[in-house]
């Protein structure tokens, strides 16, 4: 709806995906930073692990992960989903940040820093 109403606000100077990812994202944020959210990635992993104890392995290691992605500041959270899950370029990134290339790198470095560090245990 956001997009809908705000169309006469659009720029040709961004491709149309770039400005609703903008749309979607400040939203997102908006409403993360009103509540910490606390809900977890579907648990329901897809494994090729046929040893239980494996398979149990693997969930947790996802589990920690996500654990680990959620507990990250909303504005690295955001860079490292849209650049990693999203495969956005540092460009596109930026665009629907609103925020400049090196901003973006330097908050998906300090994303990837922090899952290294919580994940150590798993390596």
């Amino acid at each position: 709806m956001r997009a809908w109403r705000n169309l006469g606000r659009f720029r040709s100077d961004s491709a149309v995906s770039t400005w609703l990812y903008r749309i979607v994202t400040r939203r997102c944020l908006d409403v993360l930073a009103a509540r910490r959210t606390s809900e977890y990635l579907d648990e329901d992993v897809q494994t090729t692990a046929t040893d239980p104890s494996e398979s149990a392995e693997q969930r947790e290691r996802l589990q920690a992960v996500t654990r680990a992605v959620a507990m990250l500041p909303a504005e690295q959270r955001a860079a490292l989903i849209l650049r990693e899950f999203e495969s956005l370029s540092y460009q596109e990134v930026a665009d629907v940040l609103g925020t400049t290339v090196p901003a973006v790198k330097g908050r998906i470095h300090r994303a990837r820093i922090t899952l290294l560090n919580q994940t150590a245990a798993w390596r």
